[in-house]
């Protein structure tokens, strides 16, 4: 069971981040597979049929102006994965009555004879800009790319989806590089380990099990291509991962899976770092990194550096190419 309910948080209310950054991810609900479902329809994504049901309550947009935007999460997926990674997913819509926006997801795999299901609970009053600017459904459908692991690898499902999330939506055109490395300056600091952690299957708080998860998938990406000479990335991996038939509705023990795309990439990069995090808190000089990729925070989003030692593997890694 996948699901997230922030990934972002204002700076505001730093203090509250410091508090529930400490306390374990929430326990979402059961699956609501049998919710009545008021109206179904179907979009194709190259080979894959995504089922789409609207569960009974009111919402203000139509179903044509809701239908473009779980397309676009789809196609962003694709772009990222080269392919949708399941043949078929049931993506389950259900009205938050007097809410807006998207209120929350979560993502199963193997339901019913269903390879994916995802359940979404929309604001009654959403608007097209809502849809527009959420992160939520591609998050959830990133989570159909990789395999279901057990308890204390959660981290990596729910890091990997919000590393990628945003990545593939700047390769589909939705997103700008700017934004997206201003959001990382702003979030990768939340998943740091804190006073008694003891590793990222030891340690199951909200910043380590998003933005802790996310950081081990960015410094992975770095170090791949640094040690291929920017020839492959952990698209490359992840991909190679999908391939071999590692997507949420089977289940694999992670050392399999990060073996699989070790091979891809012809490195030991993500089992390496595997073992090193898995167990003991293994903090990153940020400010080195940053550095090292020519990006720093401004008023309009990141602003680069080309001259930087690691500017074309910051580039790479939002290229679509």
């Amino acid at each position: 069971m996948l699901g997230i309910f922030s990934r972002t948080i204002p700076v505001s209310i730093a203090a509250f981040c410091l508090l529930i950054s400490t306390m374990p991810a929430p326990a979402q609900p059961g699956p609501h597979w049998d919710e009545p479902v008021a109206s179904t329809t179907t979009i194709k994504i190259g080979a894959a049929t995504l089922q789409v049901d609207f569960a009974a309550g009111p919402l203000d947009l139509p179903q044509a102006k809701i239908l473009p935007w779980i397309h676009r999460a789809a196609q962003a997926v694709v772009v990222y994965y080269g392919r949708f990674p399941i043949s078929r997913a049931r993506i389950l819509i259900i009205p938050a009555a007097d809410r807006s926006g998207v209120m929350q997801g979560t993502t199963w795999g193997d339901m019913h004879g269903m390879p994916g299901f995802t359940r979404i609970r929309l604001g009654q009053h959403s608007t097209e800009k809502d849809l527009a600017e959420d992160w939520t459904m591609t998050h959830e459908l990133v989570h159909m790319a990789f395999p279901s692991l057990p308890d204390d690898q959660h981290w990596m499902e729910e890091g990997l989806s919000t590393y990628v999330e945003p990545v593939a939506r700047v390769q589909a055109g939705e997103l700008t590089a700017k934004a997206i490395w201003n959001d990382m300056i702003d979030g990768m600091p939340k998943g740091e380990p804190g006073y008694g952690d003891k590793g990222m299957d030891n340690t199951h708080t909200w910043g380590r099990t998003y933005w802790g998860g996310a950081l081990f998938c960015l410094v992975a990406d770095v170090e791949i291509r640094r040690r291929t000479n920017n020839g492959k990335g952990l698209r490359d991996a992840l991909r190679a991962i999908v391939a071999a038939g590692g997507t949420i509705d089977h289940d694999w023990p992670l050392m399999r899976t990060l073996e699989v795309g070790d091979k891809a990439t012809g490195t030991t990069v993500l089992t390496d770092q595997y073992k090193k995090w898995s167990g003991s808190p293994m903090p990153v000089d940020l400010d080195k990194l940053w550095s090292d990729l020519g990006v720093r925070s401004g008023p309009d989003g990141a602003v680069f550096d080309a001259k930087a030692p690691l500017a074309r593997i910051r580039e790479s890694i939002t290229s679509k190419d």
